[in-house]
């Protein structure tokens, strides 16, 4: 083989390599298009059910089993065991990646906004114990949408957190007949796209206890 086919060989080798890695890299390029950032100011959590159902704080206590004693035919001599799912809520704003000056910055227009159509949550263990159906609740994506517009005006979107199956699943069920805590951290990305198909995420984390704590 001459040496002009190697070299033309060479450069289609080369050439190659620069496309599979344009191509690769190309979720990253389209999501770094947008001209805003999401932001996640804030997240809380609430039980379904058992004490402080429906109340939103700063973490989690998310109880495995709740014995219900009303209504009938519970009572607190037989009550009835009930599981419940967890929810989620976000506060969201977008800001301009250019912020502009001090005396002139820059407001998201209305082309800026961004519609929020799905969120995964993934579990963690600060001890590194992290198989999934093992140490930690499995990942999994849940549906939600909102459209956020405002750099100063929060959009609240709510989500589940903990699906009711994660409960009937290992580790959790082991957790109902056991005094046992597993205490993790939820890791939250929100996934949506601007007005134009951008593609925009943001990551936020949680505190989530998981056990089966006593009832009120």
């Amino acid at each position: 083989m001459g040496q002009r086919a190697m070299r033309t060989l060479k450069t289609l080798a080369a050439l190659g390599a620069v496309l599979a890695a344009a191509t690769s890299c190309g979720d990253v390029v389209r999501n770094g298009r947008a001209p805003v950032q999401l932001v996640i100011n804030s997240i809380q959590a609430a039980p379904g059910g058992g004490h402080g159902a429906n109340q939103f704080v700063g973490f989690l206590l998310s109880d495995v089993l709740v014995l219900l004693t009303s209504p009938a035919p519970c009572t607190a001599d037989n009550p009835c065991p009930t599981i419940y799912d967890d929810s989620g809520q976000a506060q969201l704003t977008i800001v301009p990646k250019d912020l502009g000056s001090g005396s002139t910055p820059i407001a998201p227009s209305q082309s800026n906004a961004v519609t929020i159509t799905r969120v995964h949550i993934k579990y963690t263990r600060a001890d590194g114990r992290n198989v999934q159906g093992v140490d930690v609740p499995y990942e999994f994506d849940a549906a939600a949408t909102a459209t956020v517009n405002s750099a100063t005006t929060a959009v609240p979107i709510v989500f589940e957190l903990v699906r009711h199956a994660a409960k009937e699943e290992p580790p959790l069920m082991q957790l109902e007949t056991s005094p046992s805590i597993i205490n993790t951290i939820a890791e939250i990305t929100f996934y949506g796209t601007d007005l134009v198909g951008n593609a925009v995420q943001a990551t936020g984390t949680i505190q989530v206890n998981f056990g089966n704590f006593g009832d009120s």
